[in-house]
């Protein structure tokens, strides 16, 4: 079978390669990886996320699938009172992450780690993620069912999907479960959305 960016421990070889980016404001130099999602680059819908919101309030914040952890890195420069756990199954993604956190300076609030290494009852006031909707459906779904419950009573997931993958779909699927889901944006063949809590006050 080949290995993709979701696979656990990819058996291509391991070699790193840079990424600069600038966000919100602050400039980044990070080190992605073979077999890991976007190696060498920022990827399209990540840069959408970015340029179509403002970094979230302080608080605790899921970095869901963080891959090398682009987007809870940029939100841990951004946002000197958030506390950020990025999560993926991806070995070498989670090396990277940790190795960008401390590279940057902030691995005293941005931690990384496997699915089954966070503790059961953490929470989070903000999930924000680029879902690895390629995993399937039902995947998908799973994945969305075990970590929006850890969202606080205001807690709020902002996700940005590929409208040909299914954004407006899954849309519509979160509203289904009770996760009322609205979109905060749309542009170049992506949605932002934002699920809130379906007993947030």
């Amino acid at each position: 079978m080949d290995d993709h960016y979701f696979s656990a421990d990819p058996s291509v070889a391991f070699r790193r390669t840079p990424v600069e980016a600038t966000v919100w404001g602050h400039d980044l130099t990070l080190t992605s990886g073979s077999g890991v999602f976007a190696q060498g680059r920022l990827d399209i819908g990540t840069a959408v996320l970015f340029r179509e919101t403002d970094p979230p309030a302080a608080g605790r914040i899921l970095d869901l699938g963080c891959g090398y952890g682009m987007i809870g890195l940029a939100i841990a420069r951004a946002v000197p009172g958030a506390v950020v756990t990025g999560v993926d199954v991806n070995e070498r993604a989670v090396l990277l992450a940790r190795e960008n956190a401390a590279a940057l300076g902030v691995a005293d609030r941005f931690t990384a780690h496997l699915p089954e290494d966070v503790p059961a009852d953490a929470t989070y006031d903000e999930i924000w993620s680029n879902p690895p909707i390629r995993i399937g459906k039902d995947a998908l779904h799973d994945l969305l069912l075990r970590w929006l419950p850890r969202l606080t009573p205001k807690g709020r997931a902002v996700m940005v999907v590929g409208k040909n993958l299914g954004a407006d779909s899954l849309q519509r699927w979160l509203d289904a479960e009770g996760w009322p889901t609205e979109r905060l944006a749309s542009a170049k063949g992506f949605r932002v959305l934002e699920t809130r809590r379906p007993d947030a006050p």
